[in-house]
């Protein structure tokens, strides 16, 4: 077992992470924990779930949670058995652990031994410091409830940070080692603020680093906050630290430190504006509330009342490319949709799942949990330079997760509500904007217009300022109609938007003086009748952008006429291009569109371009997923009704249906949470179904959970029990990838009770293989070997030799990795003789494959290396890719042990473009092997659907 309270609270048996469930169970497992090895009474259980105001019910709880922990710790344990890890001690419990399983253990043992070593060798010291500090990955007991977390004991942790800091400075400066150390007293820094030894230890390390500047500018801020809240001047050794700064005498450091590791630079900001008008004010003031503040406060952009279209991401953005250059390691952007329609809305964890991505974090490496992806996330961004722009939030919650959690990061907000707790908990700046001036609003139209077309009709460019209100949206269509028009007088440009008013009701949230509907009604009115139609109905698209082929499928005509009308669109400002072939709404737009879809066209229009439009991503993502897996067998839902005049998506190649699929993946998974929403429970499995192998193998494990719960929530609307079986052992699968194994199990083990008392042997043995698989990603092979077996069993009497060849495979891979490499070739052999029978090439290549690991095993190279080169060649036949650098990575590592480095670096980067082709994280296992020219011990992602340890 490996605990984790530094930031946190986490554990793991083995390499699986441990789901801990409720919050109150975390806390009392994080008091376990800072107490490791010494008793905790039950009042002080008591004290930290509840404070001073427990229920008549808290001491049954505190057992049932006890209960909970145990189980979770230890679920072989037998009923009523003492535990190994939670035990009774002295009128409550005690968690039995050593120091090499508990971070806090780990960080008090290297502290004590860094001061046993300060006055003998300051650098080793410094080293001893170091490595405990970077234990902690943020404040203790991180994610539970925060009423529990101030309770004493934690803040007791809290305080031998600090205290170790503070002397990790001192032996650090004393050193001359202080880079490494660096990053955690800055963290330490912001958590005590007002706290001036550190502050002095802090401002010498900078100084000792070379980096004289950002010390000057650290004391300069603490001065500034003891005069502020306290009305006191520095006291002796901050001021001391500063003298020492400014005689530039600080001790420098012994050594250069060491090169900083290549990490990902992240530039995800959008183009910058083409045109930028206006909010000179404004600009200046967001300017100014960055500039020389090395710690780069994070800033509130909010309109009044919730306005939208005012222009909050124009600014932001042209206000991030400003500063761009000021932040050397990236910049990160992303969408959060706040006030999209509320399937839309982004949750924090696929944010957190996307930055974590964009900063080289491999998929498999992401964390369960929101608290936890947070927490590594702030983690990565300590010490850098970041610009995070947050755009279109809904709400603080959504926002808190995604904010850096140390200086030297500048954060930008847009929102439509005033996001006030940030203010007020996070020391955030707001902003806010108002609608342009008539000054602005001419000056804009002046740009876009011409100055003398605007100087000539003074009159009607008020008139149109006035009908716009000064909405910044509302203008840039009413400019583009403009444009597009130069032989009209504005004047009747003024006329028919004052003509359009007439019977249109003000946006709701909105000023009510602020008729923006007008505005685009407007220019709606402007379009050809074919343009408003697809206007109208890319308003039902799921988002967040749409594809040409999308668009045509939606109106159910061919390609070619689609084309202009989104040109038209685009030219009328009534579309955006993000990217070459996809286009988007402004969220108002997209309202209105969605609107008139539903007042303008009959129901049975609108509902025909619906179905229209989802069964062009049935059958694209079906017809996809064949090209990436041909050798898998479809599902067996009921029939889907045909439409008439979907387009068919052309793959050329399994290259183009990942393609596809990539550039998609945004719209299928909004998609299949609509469709489950909207009780369309044929098309939700469909979809889920075709998603599997994209999602699996390009590492998008989260949102395959996500699509595997959506199928599972449809098949309890009344699908039989079998169906429901089915749903509960593919979202078992799902779950496996992502580590949470406990979860899994449960509904491996629903899916067998779903199938008691049926016939369906097969089924039960696609189970039992599940459950083998959760056992293989804990190392418990012989467990793994038994239900690989019983699956067997029950493929054999079921007739079904397609399974008991897969089986049989896997149980041979099992004895493999026991040693019994005797017994893995006996069943690997059999298990191909039924798959040359069967004339399944896929099933000959994995077996083939596992016949190579056996021989690797028994150091019969010459013969694993034929073994792998048959499997590689059926794979390239079969269209296997992610299958195919599988075999060539093993390929490489018989051969190294063949003796052969040459041959073996040419397999290893074979696989290696085939995997960065894929755009999967294998490819850094390959890269692992690469540069260290050794064979990698542990046969983690490289194994393709199984994966566990290299034996």
């Amino acid at each position: 077992m490996r605990f984790t309270v530094l930031g946190p609270v986490r554990a793991w048996r083995g390499a699986q992470e441990i789901d801990l469930g409720a919050p109150q169970q975390r806390a009392l497992l994080a008091l376990l924990l800072v107490r490791a090895g010494r008793p905790v009474s039950l009042s002080d259980v008591v004290d930290v779930l509840w404070g001073a105001d427990p229920p008549s019910t808290a001491v049954n709880v505190v057992h049932r949670h006890v209960g909970v922990l145990r189980r979770l710790l230890e679920p072989d344990l037998p009923v009523r058995s003492a535990g190994r890890w939670l035990v009774r001690s002295a009128g409550g419990y005690r968690l039995d652990t050593d120091a090499d399983a508990v971070d806090l253990l780990r960080f008090r043992e290297l502290s004590q031994q860094a001061r046993q070593a300060v006055d003998a060798d300051a650098g080793r010291a410094a080293a001893l410091f170091a490595e405990a500090l970077e234990l902690w990955h943020g404040v203790c007991a991180a994610g539970i409830d925060a009423d529990a977390r101030a309770h004493p004991v934690f803040m007791a942790v809290e305080r031998e940070f600090l205290a170790t800091a503070r002397e990790a400075a001192g032996a650090g400066v004393r050193a001359g080692q202080v880079h490494r150390l660096l990053p955690a007293l800055q963290e330490a820094a912001v958590r005590a603020p007002l706290d001036e030894p550190l502050q002095a230890g802090l401002v010498l390390a900078l100084a000792a680093a070379g980096q004289q500047a950002e010390a000057l500018a650290v004391y300069q801020r603490v001065r500034e906050q003891l005069t502020d809240e306290l009305g006191i001047d520095p006291g002796a050794e901050l001021a001391a630290a500063h003298a020492t700064v400014l005689r530039r005498d600080t001790v420098r450091a012994a050594a250069r430190p060491p090169e900083p590791v290549q990490r990902p630079r992240p530039a995800q900001l959008p183009a910058a504006p083409a045109t930028f008008v206006g909010r000179r004010t404004e600009l200046a003031c967001a300017l100014g509330l960055h500039a020389g503040d090395e710690a780069a406060a994070t800033v509130v952009i909010s309109a009044i009342g919730g306005m939208a279209g005012v222009g909050k991401t124009t600014l932001a953005v042209h206000w991030a490319h400003q500063v761009a250059d000021q932040f050397a390691d990236g910049q990160l952007y992303v969408n959060l949709r706040g006030f999209s329609a509320e399937a839309d809305v982004m949750r924090p964890e696929q944010a957190l799942r996307g930055f974590l991505d964009a900063l080289g974090v491999a998929p498999q490496s992401v964390p369960t949990g929101l608290d936890a992806q947070a927490a590594l996330y702030r983690s990565l961004l300590t010490g850098r330079r970041m610009l995070v722009l947050l755009d279109n939030a809904r709400d603080v919650e959504q926002v808190r997760p995604l904010l850096p959690g140390a200086g030297g990061c500048l954060a930008i907000v847009t929102s439509r509500n005033a996001m006030s707790g940030l203010v007020a908990a996070e020391g955030a700046q707001s902003l806010t904007l108002d609608v342009w001036s008539a000054e602005q609003a001419r000056d804009f139209l002046a740009r876009r217009l011409g100055a003398d077309r605007v100087a000539a009709e003074p009159e009607a460019v008020e008139q149109i300022i006035t009908l716009c209100a000064g909405l910044p949206l509302a203008l840039a269509i009413v400019a583009a109609r403009a444009v597009t028009t130069p032989a009209f007088p504005l004047a009747a440009t003024a006329k028919e938007l004052r003509d359009a008013r007439g019977g249109v009701d003000a946006f709701s949230g909105a000023d009510a003086s602020i008729n923006v509907r007008a505005t685009f009604s407007w220019s709606y009115r402007t379009l050809s009748p074919a343009a408003a139609r697809l206007f109208r109905f890319l308003g039902t698209h799921p988002g967040p952008d749409v594809g040409v082929s999308a668009a045509a499928s939606l109106l159910g005509t061919p390609i070619r006429q689609v084309w202009p009308l989104l040109a038209e669109l685009t030219t009328a400002h009534m579309l955006v291009q993000p990217s070459p072939g996809r286009y988007g709404f402004h969220e108002l737009l997209g309202a209105y569109a969605a609107e008139l879809a539903e007042t303008v066209d009959a129901v049975s229009e609108s509902d025909l371009a619906k179905r229209r439009v989802i069964d062009y991503y049935l059958r694209a993502a079906f017809r996809a997923d064949r090209l990436l897996r041909p050798q898998r067998v479809p599902p067996r839902f009921d029939s889907l009704p045909a439409t008439a005049d979907v387009i068919a998506e052309p793959f050329e190649d399994h290259r183009a249906a990942l393609a596809w699929f990539t550039t998609e993946r945004a719209v299928l998974t909004a998609l299949i949470e609509r469709t489950a929403h909207d009780a369309l429970d044929v098309e939700t499995q469909y979809l889920a179904w075709s998603l599997d192998t994209f999602l699996y193998r390009q590492g998008h494990w989260h949102d395959w959970v996500s699509a595997r719960r959506h199928a599972l929530t449809v098949t309890e609307r009344g699908a039989d029990r079998a169906v429901r079986a089915r749903a509960h052992r593919n979202l078992g699968h799902a779950l496996c990838q992502v580590l949470n194994l406990d979860e899994a199990r449960m509904q491996f083990t629903l899916a067998l009770a779903g199938l008691e008392g049926t016939d369906d042997r097969t089924e039960q043995g696609h189970v039992q293989r599940g459950i083998a698989r959760t056992h293989l990603q804990d190392g418990r092979y012989a467990d793994m070997v038994r239900h690989c077996e019983l699956a067997g069993d029950l493929y054999r009497a079921d007739g079904n030799d397609h399974g008991y060849a897969k089986a049989l495979n896997e149980a041979g891979l099992g004895y493999a990795y026991l040693g019994d490499y005797v017994k893995a070739l006996e069943n690997c052999t059999a298990a191909l003789a039924i798959f040359e029978r069967l004339g399944d090439r896929h099933g000959q290549a994995a077996t083939l494959d596992s016949i190579g690991d056996a021989h690797h095993g028994l150091d019969d190279h010459h013969t694993a290396i034929s073994f792998y080169t048959r499997a590689l060649q059926l794979y390239r036949e079969v269209g296997d890719r992610h299958a195919e650098a599988v075999t060539l990575a093993h390929l490489g590592d018989a051969w190294q042990a063949n003796a052969d480095d040459a041959a073996a670096g040419e397999h290893w980067r074979a696989a290696e473009a085939v995997l960065t082709e894929l755009g999967h994280p294998d490819v850094d296992d390959v890269r692992a092997r690469l540069a260290d020219g050794v064979t990698v011990v542990t046969r983690g992602a490289i194994t393709g659907w199984w994966s566990g340890r290299r034996r």
